[in-house]
């Protein structure tokens, strides 16, 4: 049965784009998408549910109440839905947690305080459903809530939370490869050096300064290789992205972001993928890079020992201080490593949005007809 599914992303950008697109170009519901431009998180945390709200006003208008409501995490729900109690109806209600602000590391020039973690947790109390990205988030979620509510100065949410905690479960990213071909279709790069991708969203978190000084310090012992760096570049002073740009000079192929087409033919010969992050909740872009092909050079905690199956932990993931030595020991004997990953793009195309979105479609189908509503 086909249901009507309003889907609110209040920050439409990069991963939260590229799922929220994903899921309504795949699922067999009725997907109706009300957004904000993917800038200004902060204000995105503080005021979209005022403008998301009086959208959401004119999407029911248009198209009626909706089965099912799926809620992207960058907001204040339980605002959202007393700005939308007249217009809305009852329907059930789905926070997915792309990210939280109890766990994520704070940027330089960013000031602790709860401001942004207690509008998670108040998203959390009004859904019916909480779903995140990995068990790795949600461990990390559900562990640091307690430490949150006892700073409370009375009245304390902490009875509440073996009963949010049971609403929440994982539900993955879907990542679109279709248009992302694996190894086997790969042009012959048998003279060319190998090929190091970087990809990822260009800020503090992902840290890219530990990558690009090791891959210095390689080139100046020798080895040789060629870097893509790619992603998102949501800073206004990369400076970091220029400096390594300078450093490694003739090495860098590509510099900066590229459309989806040029994107995926990069994919297509890049030999390594690379990261240091800080923080990874998921990681679309390592998984678009396996898929296709690219050997794995990451950190064995984070998300990456959830995403990567445990068979290929050993050849994908290195220790802590690890970096440089995998990185030297990939690029200067390639082959032994592609063989060591043998089988792996294959096992990441489980994330593949033709495969995921049945699980999406089942539990929102289920919460629309009423089952495992928690009431």
């Amino acid at each position: 049965m086909t249901h009507r599914v309003l889907l609110l992303e209040p920050f439409h950008g990069g991963s939260h784009a590229a799922w929220a697109e994903g899921l309504a170009g795949h699922s067999r519901h009725e997907v109706v998408t009300v957004s904000l431009p993917g800038n200004f998180w902060r204000w995105r945390m503080r005021g979209a549910s005022v403008s998301l709200a009086a959208a959401a006003g004119e999407v029911v208008a248009a198209h009626g109440r909706p089965d099912v409501v799926l809620a992207s995490g960058m907001f204040d729900l339980s605002a959202w839905l007393g700005l939308t109690r007249r217009i809305l109806g009852d329907p059930p209600v789905v926070l997915y947690l792309h990210e939280n602000q109890l766990g994520y590391p704070l940027s330089p020039n960013q000031k602790a305080d709860d401001e942004f973690p207690l509008a998670n947790w108040r998203s959390m109390v009004a859904a019916d459903e909480v779903w995140c990205n990995s068990r790795f988030q949600l461990d990390e979620l559900l562990g640091a809530l307690p430490a949150l509510l006892d700073r409370a100065p009375d009245e304390s949410h902490a009875h509440l939370l073996d009963e949010v905690s049971a609403r929440c479960s994982v539900v993955p990213v879907g990542v679109e490869l279709e248009d992302v071909s694996g190894p086997g279709d790969r042009d012959g790069r048998c003279d060319a050096p190998p090929l190091v991708l970087w990809n990822q969203r260009w800020d503090h978190d992902k840290n890219p300064t530990a990558v690009f000084r090791s891959l210095v310090g390689l080139a100046e012992e020798g080895v040789g290789f060629e870097v893509a760096i790619v992603g998102e570049n949501v800073r206004t002073d990369p400076r970091e992205m220029d400096e390594a740009r300078r450093n490694l000079g003739d090495c860098v192929v590509q510099f900066g972001h590229l459309p989806r087409s040029d994107y995926v033919a990069l994919l297509g010969r890049a030999d390594v993928v690379v990261s240091a992050a800080h923080h990874e909740y998921f990681g679309i872009s390592v998984v678009e890079a396996v898929a296709a092909g690219a050997v794995p050079v990451l950190p064995d905690r984070l998300s990456y020992p959830e995403v990567v199956p445990a068979a290929w932990h050993g050849s994908a993931l290195y220790p802590d201080g690890g970096l440089t030595t995998r990185l030297r020991d990939v690029l200067t004997d390639l082959p032994a490593w592609r063989t060591r990953c043998e089988g792996l793009p294959g096992a990441m195309r489980r994330f593949d949005w033709r495969e995921v979105v049945d699980t999406y479609d089942e539990r929102l189908g289920a919460l629309a007809e009423g089952y495992g509503r928690a009431l």
